[in-house]
Parts: structure tokens; sequence; C-alpha cells
């Protein structure tokens, strides 16, 4: 006796009909229930600049700075590598202008971290305190 029975389970089908029926009604309700903003219409007041103000930016000395050790101060070469060259043409360059001056040290990526250091201590010594470095945006 053969007591198995043989049920075929039928597998459960998805009708897809109604429910992109359902879909496009709801779409056509949201788009005509949209409303659009229209920007042209916008009545804008831009700001007035007064050209007249001129802001007081502080005066930059650059001091670069090469691979080899070599320095220059705005355009102008320093002889020799010590602190007191620099620092002398660092006090001619700010003038009596000292506090509102700012060294910009440009040194090339090869240079010693001891040029940069000479820089600075230059910079000390002839009484400007701040210092700010020149950078390259990497590519």
């Amino acid at each position: 006796m053969n007591f198995t029975l043989s049920k075929k389970t039928d597998e459960p089908e998805i009708n897809l009909i109604p429910f992109i029926d359902v879909l496009l009604v709801v779409l056509i309700f949201l788009m005509l229930s949209t409303t659009y903003s229209k920007f042209t219409e916008l009545q804008v007041k831009l700001p007035t600049a007064d050209t007249e103000q001129a802001k007081d930016y502080p005066k930059e000395i650059v001091v670069a700075v090469g691979s080899d050790g070599r320095y220059a101060v705005g355009k102008q070469a320093v002889d020799g590598k010590g602190v007191q060259p620099i620092a002398q043409l660092l006090r001619e360059a700010a003038g009596s202008n000292s506090k509102n001056t700012v060294v910009i040290i440009s040194a090339d990526a090869l240079a010693s971290h001891q040029s940069v250091m000479t820089v600075m201590e230059a910079a000390r010594a002839a009484g400007l305190s701040q210092v700010t470095f020149a950078a390259q945006q990497s590519q």
C-alpha cells in the first residue's frame, strides 16, 4: 500500500497590472496637485559695494628660501646665510610699519628645515611677529 499523497503545490502568482494601475493614478494625482514656484518673479534687491572705502591690507614681505640654502627678501638676494643679513633686509623692507607687516615664507619643497628656521629667527630679530607660510595646491 502506498500511503503517500502526491500534492502539487501551486506557486503564488503576483499580478502586476493592478499595481501599475494604482501607481499611475498616484503619479497623475501628484502631478496635478504639485504647485511650481516661478523664481523669475521674485524681486531681489542686491547689495551695493562702496568702492571708496579701501580696506587696509597689511604689508607683505615675501622671503624666498631656495633648496640650496639661498635667501631672497622681496626680490633682493641676501648676501650670506646668517640671521643678521636677513633681519637687516627685513627691517628695511618693513620700515616703520613693523606691527602690521606680515612675513610670508616661500620655501622650496627640498629646502632644509634649518633654512626655514633661520628666516623665522630673522623675522623675530627684526621685530616682525606675524609669519605665515606659502603653499601650493596639490593637483
